[in-house]
């Protein structure tokens, strides 16, 4: 008789070494050896009584080390197989469990099963999370649309005629939408299979520290990671939810440019999304309650925003009091106090765009012990461990800085110490970019974090008609602003309104990270005609007049 064996294997890292442990496991008297590096392990077949030592040497021979040799529980093969047969756990309970199926579950699951362990996601809803399905690509597919359109109707350059048609926008979204599909396939769901964890559908609910239920079914694991990510946050407006409103989900799948959008809040989506819908064709008034636009941000780049805004036909109202909401799908007013008046703006569709809530109300959290934020987020330590430390936490549910690689780098750190490690979270240096055009990039400290942090602070301040670059674009919208310290000349900051400002902020992040100085800056060349090279011409300003200065002088 002959029996079916799975041997968990690891120190494979690539297709080479899945070739070498098949030639050692068919040179100990393996047959129908399939071996994945990505899963960490063998699967081989053996006649009964074969001596099982002798396949963990040969392994150990080229350099691997077998961790378990045990029966296949399942001999199936095609898609999904994988995920029911390679996933076995001692006395039923799991490695790692997983809540969510977005960027920091993603890279939790890889890290964890790159590392032999048994993992189970659950995901009650679409795979992927916000980033891939209703976040960053499809927002930033049709940002990119609404570029081009704009600029047919709106180039600088002489001699060339172009136009704008009118916009099919279910057409576009129809793209959006298959576009989405393919990244999800390609990025997350067949990944699944690759690496072999078991995925299980439903909404995951703790009945006990140890324990989740889903669907009736009850799951343990020795360490549990929350992944669950957020929603569009919802004001509480009176009014509004009677009179109806888009948030940044259902703005993105459009069939329509209505004819006049009103925007509460004027963050990263409101400016984004703002944009796009005035590009397309929509009448657009953006409202924030604080008197500056960006008042996190250096006021070099709220004021060069606030200029963009102004130049394509966007009203911007601050300093604004909601006093509430009426109207419905004819025709929606805000009602604003301003100044001290009452003021309304009129508008076809309402977009909400104030931030983002955390999901963790489903959770039932408490029947694990795990506390909770006043906002529904879950603090998490320098080890992303709630206060019940086998739990642990990752991602936009924290209420941290709500990018996708940084849910991506928790992710794949909180796997590592849900496993037995003890790795600190470093989010000092976080990169941030808001997809307008011109873009907003910034990393490091502002002017006025940094003085607060008790620098002595040096600042330039560079426009962008003194970047070459943006002088043979023929559009000067923009500024470069560098934040150091002026004892130590070290960088302490970068803040920039250009076109391709988050390509140009890359060496910007890592002089922040190694603590480069400026004068590191000004003694390396930059490329000419790139928007980087304002990074250096930045640096420059420090010291001279860069307009009095040929093209590239150091």
């Amino acid at each position: 008789m002959a029996q079916r064996l799975r041997m968990r294997i690891n120190g494979m890292t690539c297709t080479d070494c899945e070739h070498h442990v098949m030639a050692a496991l068919e040179g100990a008297g393996g047959t129908d050896v399939s071996v994945s590096f990505r899963r960490g392990e063998a699967f081989l077949t053996t006649p009964d009584g074969a001596d099982l030592d002798s396949l963990k040497s040969a392994v150990e021979a080229v350099g691997y080390r077998p961790v378990a040799v045990e029966p296949a529980e399942d001999h199936s093969t095609g898609p999904g197989a994988a995920r029911s047969r390679e996933t076995s756990r001692a006395g039923g309970e799991y490695d790692l469990a997983i809540v969510g199926s977005g960027g920091a579950a993603f890279s939790a699951a890889i890290r964890a099963r790159d590392a032999g362990a048994s993992v189970v996601m659950i995901e009650r809803g679409t795979i992927g999370g916000t980033c891939v399905n209703i976040g960053c690509v499809p927002s930033k597919t049709l940002l990119r649309a609404g570029e081009i359109y704009h600029q047919a109707g709106h180039h600088p350059f002489a001699g060339i005629a172009t136009e704008a048609g009118s916009v099919r926008m279910g057409a576009l979204t129809a793209q959006k939408d298959e576009l989405v599909g393919e990244l999800r396939q390609h990025k997350y769901e067949d990944l699944i299979d690759d690496y072999g964890w078991e995925l299980v559908r439903g909404e995951a609910a703790f009945a006990d520290p140890h324990t989740l239920e889903v669907g009736g079914r009850r799951i343990r694991a020795k360490a549990f990671l929350i992944a669950t990510g957020a929603r569009p946050a919802v004001p509480d407006i009176p009014g509004l939810a009677d009179a109806g409103y888009l948030t940044s989900t259902t703005a993105l799948a459009l069939d329509h440019v209505p004819e006049s959008v009103a925007v509460i809040g004027s963050g990263y989506i409101a400016l984004e999304l703002g944009q796009l819908l005035r590009r397309l064709g929509a009448r657009v008034t953006l409202m924030q309650r604080s008197p500056r636009l960006l008042k996190s941000y250096d006021p070099e780049i709220g004021e060069a925003m606030a200029g963009v805004l102004a130049d394509e036909g966007i009203e911007l109202v601050t300093g604004v009091r909601y006093i509430r909401v009426d109207g419905g799908p004819g025709g929606r007013r805000v009602h604003l106090e301003v100044g001290g008046r009452e003021r309304i703006v009129e508008s076809a569709e309402i977009l909400v765009a104030t931030g983002r809530q955390p999901n963790t109300e489903a959770l039932h959290l408490d029947r694990a012990g795990v506390r909770i934020g006043a906002h529904g987020e879950i603090p998490a330590d320098g080890e992303l461990r709630t206060n019940v430390p086998h739990i642990l936490a990752a991602g936009d549910v924290t209420a941290g800085p709500q990018f996708v690689y940084v849910a991506a780098y928790e992710g794949g750190l909180a796997a590592d110490n849900a496993l037995g490690a003890h790795r600190q979270v470093d989010l000092r240096v976080v990169p941030a970019v808001t997809f307008t055009s011109p873009a907003i990039a910034t990393v490091g400290l502002t002017e006025a974090a940094a003085r607060q942090a008790g620098h002595d602070v040096k600042t330039s301040v560079l426009p962008l008609s003194a970047v070459p670059r943006a002088l043979v674009n023929r559009d000067t919208r923009g500024v470069f602003k560098l934040v150091a310290d002026a004892s130590s000349d070290q960088v302490l900051g970068a803040h920039i309104v250009a076109d391709n400002a988050g390509d140009a902020l890359y060496a910007a992040s890592l002089a922040v990270k190694f603590h480069l100085t400026v004068s590191d800056l000004t003694e390396t060349m930059a490329p000419y005609l790139t928007m980087a090279e304002g990074i250096k011409l930045a640096a420059q300003t420090f010291g001279r007049d860069v307009n009095k200065l040929s093209c590239c002088a150091g």
